[in-house]
């Protein structure tokens, strides 16, 4: 069942009717709405491809407009609807919630840069700070002054997140934090993030991983852009070179961070497998390709079209499910891997479609607006396998807690960290 389908089955009580004119108001002052012709970012999108031609904006420039946006709605009272009202959200309920998001599935949302902190970060934090680094972050979070990113993955520490060799050495009331961190989304552009550490390599390790906040404007963080075969450098590697973070700025118990890396990961899974639900028709590019190459009415290609947007809808369920969830109080399960995995096979798919519609039009191009966008879908679609945990990785979660078949062998559980021949310590 859709959003749209949702709605038509509950009638607004008199103050949820107020709140739902109030946001539809909103909308239609400060976003254009989806009919008025105007262009959907590539990004707002669960398949790839473009819409139709049209200038594309600088990273800097999408960045400025959604935080500009973002900086409007929590202005109005309208951001953060069910995060505790005490650390800057409204408190209200789920059905808050829903009617916001009805409202907005009618206009065209910004490019979702905030994704990592408001889907990962800002959760994380609610669940594992204290209430002063609350207060502190969250506020500024939700308005979008400041921009978060998450450090977890190292250059021997990929789908294995445990093997992580980063240090954090206490001193006094300090952590010394010493490291590489690698594929770091946004870095570039952040005010903060969310790093684990190892605190204690005697543990094994799971164990003796700590989480922190760390400022990555602060002394002894190098920031490095990494170039993506796309052309872009949304991905960074830092380094931390003794930089100090406050115990205050510990989320959660010292060597206990590998439970809150655990919730943060599901939460990213949820984000990246859900979507946002307010998404335009993701098949209309492909159908308008069909069109333009004449080949619309070829049976095969049909098939092609209808196989992609039914498997689209299944997504859609797929995240619907995972959303309503969340929003209900419950911790993110393995839905969110469900959502994660057919997600990142669907975008491949998809590109490989549009690819094959565009023929050599997605080789070589006169216009790097238009056609240069089914060659950019195909060669960034096998990021999606890799980013918010590989497909690997999602099936063992899914084999083990869905399924509830035997896990792999595990025969490092309880070897301290520091004699295992993992990441960085294998020669």
């Amino acid at each position: 069942m859709s959003d749209d389908e949702l709605k038509e089955g509950r009638q607004d009580n008199e103050t949820e009717a107020a709140f739902r004119s109030k946001v539809r108001a909103w909308f239609h002052d400060n976003v254009p709405a989806k009919s008025d012709g105007a262009q959907e970012s590539t990004e707002t999108r669960h398949i790839p491809g473009p819409i139709a031609p049209r200038p594309r904006p600088s990273p800097e420039e999408e960045l400025a407009v959604t935080k500009q946006y973002q900086a409007a709605l929590y202005d109005a009272g309208l951001a953060g609807l069910t995060w505790p009202k005490e650390f800057g959200g409204q408190g209200l309920t789920n059905r808050y919630q829903e009617i916001f998001n009805e409202e907005a599935a009618n206009f065209r949302l910004p490019p979702t840069v905030l994704t990592i902190g408001l889907g990962m970060c800002g959760p994380t934090i609610l669940e594992w700070g204290n209430d002063e680094v609350k207060k502190r972050y969250i506020p500024p979070m939700l308005r979008a002054d400041e921009i978060w990113c998450q450090l977890f993955s190292e250059p021997g520490a990929g789908s294995d997140v445990a093997s992580l060799a980063m240090r954090a050495d206490r001193d006094g009331d300090e952590y010394i934090l010493n490291g590489q961190k690698v594929w770091t989304s946004g870095a570039h552009y952040s005010d903060f993030g969310v790093v684990i550490a190892r605190t204690d390599p005697e543990q094994p390790k799971h164990r003796g991983i700590t989480m922190f906040i760390v400022d990555m404007k602060a002394p002894g963080v190098t920031i490095r852009p990494l170039v993506q075969i796309t052309g872009g450098s949304n991905f960074n590697e830092v380094f931390f070179d003794n930089v100090r973070v406050h115990e205050s700025h510990r989320l959660g118990p010292e060597n206990e961070g590998w439970r809150a890396a655990v919730a943060m990961l599901a939460n990213e899974r949820v984000a990246i497998g859900s979507g946002s639900g307010a998404r335009s028709d993701p098949l209309k590019p492909y159908v308008d390709l069909a069109r333009a190459k004449g080949v619309d009415g070829d049976p095969v290609i049909r098939q092609r079209l209808a196989k992609l947007y039914s498997r689209q809808r299944v997504l859609s369920f797929i995240g619907l499910r995972t959303r309503a969830a969340v929003k209900s109080g419950q911790a993110p399960g393995p839905e969110g891997s469900i959502g994660k995995l057919f997600g990142a096979l669907l975008s491949a798919d998809a590109a490989d479609l549009g690819a094959s519609l565009a023929g050599m039009d997605a080789a070589a191009w006169d216009d790097d607006q238009t056609d240069s966008r089914w060659a950019m879908a195909v060669v960034a679609a096998p990021g999606g396998a890799i980013a918010g945990g590989t497909n690997e990785v999602q099936r063992n979660i899914l084999g083990e807690r869905v399924l509830g078949l035997p896990k792999e062998p595990q025969v490092d559980r309880d070897v301290p960290f520091r004699e295992l021949k993992v990441g960085t310590q294998r020669s």
